[in-house]
């Protein structure tokens, strides 16, 4: 994404009246207008045609078919309230999403299917028609929005001289007042102004790049918009807030997330806190998956609050095509005791690595743990913590021949130090291998996934090997088709005992939660 320069000049502002159609010339109202953006800068600020020009609202994506906007743009008279019925949109409503300046090709066009308003408040979610690719979703942040905050405002409405701006605008504010459900803002600039057709548009944080929306455009003085009072003076804006509900935000356009994906095609799974620190969680364990097609995927885990579903939103991180394709083995942890999650890989090329930091924008810090086609035999990986090290995560891997080593902190000793964990026996009749907690002991267990579809837990792993090893899955062929294994939080936050996901060979998901050493305890699918 480009640099972000100031607003220029002029931010169109955001306001419930933005959808009415004008009062000079009867040319309905048009999007949020300001510091023009470049190409690419906030691409998930929509714009919307309601009853084909009838009116203009702005919105923010949040999920691939999910926008957040104003309730109000949607009502029969916003002058008497911001009340619309759930359900497809008495108007056909068309959202323009990508493309920043709407006189170029680009971006997604899509229709409005389906409103789902929030009680209480002039906010809406609206379902499109198809997914929104090449775009990255805003971030619906969970920390309560503070007095004096700095936030960024963005929209297609008027601006200080243009009625139907063509290009997306934005400018800072800084938060005033806090109230239940609405926040007030004042622009950091005498010129920033919240217009008619920014009603919808987004207000969000900027977290080092990465952005969190915290408020939707409600109400504005509209001081000094193309078209208003020339005695108007007033500019202040009044947003509707969204981080104090937004487990209900992801609770419904999560809605549907895990039977849209075709999980066939999931070549890798993993388990960590890659899309939030993993101190003190409270939500639900993110899953990356790298698919067959080289692409890869982030599923953000859900607010503990929700009782479903487990993941609230999909963050795609590579594309079709890229070198994940040629990844042979993937296992995530915190491999350099930060708090957030890492993912390491073994490549066809016998290179191994570990990305320390993965997140919703990617993959981060590369660091190389060896390069030889010895580690072209490694065949399963997983991560836990297995040695004294309390900060890090160590790495068990599984050989070709069926031997089992242990590579104690691998951040600090890439794979010097080394283990033999498997006391003799041969593992390589093992297909599946993920770590967790299940016994409450002072290491991690591993979970093994035997071919004849049996699973073991050998509990309490470390470096003299593992203490204890129980049947968990006892019927053979119990789990046989179980194609993938991952463990982690997925039914509360940072619980324990762990719960294990499963990929079936024929592409359902589902998971088992809080297995321990006495076994499973129930299956919970997810896709059938």
């Amino acid at each position: 994404m480009p640099a972000i320069r100031p607003r220029a000049a002029w931010v169109t502002g955001l306001l419930a009246s933005a959808v009415t159609t004008s009062l000079l010339t009867g040319v309905p109202a048009h999007a949020v207008v300001g510091e023009a953006a470049k190409d690419g800068t906030f691409a998930f600020t929509a714009k919307l045609d309601i009853g084909g020009g009838q009116r203009s609202c702005s919105a923010a994506l949040v999920e691939q078919e999910w926008l957040v906007t104003a309730a109000s743009c949607f009502a029969d008279n916003p002058a008497q309230g911001f009340k619309v019925a759930a359900g497809a949109p008495k108007l056909k409503t068309t959202a323009t999403i990508g493309r920043t300046d709407l006189t170029r090709d680009g971006g997604v066009v899509a229709n409005v299917v389906e409103l789902v308003p929030s009680e209480g408040r002039d906010l809406v979610m609206a379902r499109l028609d198809q997914r929104v690719t090449g775009v990255t979703p805003v971030g619906v942040g969970f920390n309560a929005v503070l007095p004096g905050e700095d936030l960024w405002v963005s929209g297609y409405g008027r601006t200080k001289d243009e009625w139907v701006p063509d290009r997306l605008h934005y400018a800072k504010f800084s938060v005033g007042t806090v109230n239940d459900t609405s926040l007030g803002l004042t622009g950091k600039s005498g010129d920033a102004v919240v217009c008619q057709g920014d009603t919808g548009g987004p207000a969000f944080r900027d977290i080092g790049g990465r952005y969190e929306l915290v408020g939707v455009n409600g109400t504005s003085g509209q001081g000094g918009c193309f078209g208003s009072d020339e005695s108007e003076t007033r500019k202040g804006a009044v947003d509707t807030r969204v981080d104090d509900i937004a487990g209900w935000i992801q609770t419904v356009s999560s809605r549907n997330l895990l039977s849209r994906v075709d999980w066939k095609n999931a070549a890798y799974m993993a388990s960590g806190y890659f899309t939030g620190n993993s101190a003190g969680a409270k939500r639900r364990m993110d899953l990356f998956v790298a698919w067959k097609d080289g692409s890869a995927s982030i599923f953000q885990g859900a607010d503990h609050n929700n009782p479903k579903p487990a993941f609230s939103m999909e963050h795609k991180v590579a594309p079709a095509g890229s070198y994940w394709k040629d990844a042979r083995a993937v296992t995530a942890g915190n491999f350099t005791g930060s708090g957030s999650d890492g993912i390491t890989v073994r490549w066809a090329s016998g290179k191994l690595s570990t990305y320390t930091h993965v997140d919703q924008n990617g993959f981060h810090d590369e660091k190389t743990l060896a390069y030889s086609d010895t580690w072209k035999r490694a065949r399963l990986i997983t991560a836990g913590r297995y040695t004294a090290n309390a900060l890090r995560d160590d790495l068990v891997v599984v050989w070709d021949d069926g031997k089992t080593a242990l590579y104690a902190d691998t951040d600090t000793n890439q794979v010097s130090k080394e283990y033999q964990i498997n006391k003799g026996d041969s593992w390589a009749a093992a297909e599946q291998i993920t770590s967790g907690e299940f016994t409450g002991g002072s290491t991690a267990d591993l979970v093994i996934r035997w071919s004849d579809g049996s699973a073991s837990l050998l509990g309490n792993v470390d470096s003299t090997g593992y203490h204890g090893r129980t049947s968990i899955r006892s019927q053979q062929s119990a789990w046989k088709n179980a194609q993938i294994l991952t463990t982690g939080s997925f039914t509360a936050a940072a619980n324990r005992p762990n719960d294990i996901l499963v990929r079936w060979n024929d592409g359902p998901l589902s998971y088992y939660p809080g297995v321990d050493a006495a076994g499973t305890h129930g299956e919970v699918q997810l896709v059938g």
